[in-house]
């Protein structure tokens, strides 16, 4: 059985955040208003949504695979991240991205723009160690394994 998640959707016209096919992880995220968004410039496109996460599950928003193909739009940040507090009447989730282009580009209303998808994001207590103690099998860093 699916977990209930309460949604809230600022423009009822639009429907509600929906996954494609039964084997969908991630739901998508639609415009709520048409948005310029000029060469060089940071764009926030407003999803319609605002989404209490359920506790100790995080949402994480995700470019879809077509984004770049479609609209040349890329996500500045890579993923963004709903906290479980950021849900008050005035916190509709936008959706960042920047236009790498030498024109304006418009994302019109009712565009899938982004997907979510909700991860388990328990909260843990550090325990300050000394390095011997998080084991001596080091990979290295950065391209070391290959």
């Amino acid at each position: 059985m699916a977990m209930k998640v309460q949604i809230h959707r600022l423009d009822k016209d639009l429907p509600l955040p929906k996954y494609e096919t039964s084997g969908s992880f991630g739901f998508d995220f639609l415009a709520r208003e048409d948005t310029v968004i000029e060469p060089g410039q940071i764009g926030l496109v407003p999803s319609n949504v605002i989404v209490k996460c359920p506790a100790e599950l995080a949402l994480l928003i995700l470019p879809r695979s077509s984004t770049y193909r479609k609209t040349g739009l890329v996500f500045p940040h890579s993923v963004g991240l709903v906290d479980q507090d950021y849900c008050g009447p005035e916190d509709e989730i936008f959706i960042q991205l920047v236009n790498p282009r030498n024109h304006d580009v418009v994302v019109k209303r009712g565009d899938k723009i982004a997907q979510g998808l909700f991860v388990r994001s328990p909260k843990v207590d550090f325990v300050e160690v000394e390095p011997e103690f998080l084991g001596k099998d080091s990979r290295g860093g950065f391209g070391s394994t290959d």
